[in-house]
Formats: structure tokens, sequence, C-alpha cells
């Protein structure tokens, strides 16, 4: 026997205001992907309030109370980014699709940029590329290695220097130090 399903309601702005503090309690989000959320359950669910839902000005009142914070999130993305080994350009992408605005984006670019030649290593490392490999690549390997590390968001020259890098070969001199 199937159990048919309850349609479920439609919405008022009571039940919308529920629906986003239950996200940003499990969440970290930003107040673009909030606002869509909202949208979304909009869509599915139907709007039965007075007048049109505000999902914008909801996901604002959100950030004024400290449940949503856009540079938060770009910061704590960023260094995951980073740490996983992906490039500035990467991490810029992610951020903008993640709704985070210009300001706090730009906030971040100069820690980002800071932490390129970390970050393009620990690709490196994970991928067994330039000095973490276990044997020197011939070229098509290394053309392969290198567009991996473009896909991954690392600068041209950079991802050259460590793709061309022998197996085992110092790599001091492309970190930059995070401290300054």
């Amino acid at each position: 026997m199937a159990r048919s399903r309850r349609p479920l309601s439609p919405l008022d702005r009571a039940d919308l205001e529920r629906l986003a503090l239950r996200y940003v309690e499990r969440f970290a989000t930003t107040r673009a992907r909030l606002a869509a959320y909202l949208e979304r359950k909009i869509r599915e669910r139907g709007w039965a309030g007075e007048a049109a839902p505000e999902t914008a000005a909801l996901a604002e009142r959100m950030a004024e109370l400290g449940y949503v914070d856009d540079r938060a999130f770009a910061e704590a993305r960023a260094g995951a980014m980073a740490r996983r080994g992906l490039g500035a350009r990467r991490v810029s992408e992610a951020l903008r699709h993640a709704g985070v605005d210009g300001e706090d984006a730009a906030a971040l670019a100069p820690d980002v940029e800071a932490r390129a030649g970390a970050s393009a290593l620990a690709f490196a490392r994970r991928k067994r590329i330039g000095p973490y490999a276990r044997d020197p690549a011939d070229r098509p390997l290394r053309e392969k290695q290198l567009a991996a590390m473009l896909r991954a968001g690392h600068p041209i020259g950079l991802a050259r220097a460590i793709v061309h890098m022998a197996p085992g070969e110092d790599v001091d001199f492309l970190i930059v130090s995070e401290r300054d």
C-alpha cells in the first residue's frame, strides 16, 4: 500500500522566517544563498501571504542580527580552498557563485594571492606533480599536469615552474611567508 503525501500548505511570513532561521542554524551561508533558498521554497510550496515575499529583506535582516556573515563565510571558504590547493581564480569564482559581493571578495584577494605558492604546492603534493612526483614526467604527462594546475586556478607561470621541477627538488623558494 502506497501512502500518498498530503501537499504542504503555502508559506506565509512566519513560515518563511522559521525556514530562514532553520537554514542559518544548519549552514554557513551568504545573504544571496539564503535569499535563493527562500525563493526556491516559495516556488515549491507557494505563497499565502498578502504582500509579495521579500526574501532579500529577510536575508538582510538575518545579516543584521549576525546570523549571516558574508565576510566570515568568504574567509572560511577561501581558506579551505587554499588548503585543498585551489588557486586564486577558482577561489574568486566560488565566492562569486556563492553570492559574496565585490567588497568582501576584494578584501580577501590580497590574502589569497599571498598564499598562491603554498596553495599551488599543496595541489602539486596531492596530485604528485613536479617535486612531489616519484619519477620525472615526460612531455605529455607534464602537459596534463600543467592543464590540471590551470584548471585548479593557478597562474600559468607558477604552474609551469612547479610542473618542470625535478622530483625531490627544493620548493622553499616558492613559498612566500604567510606571516608577512
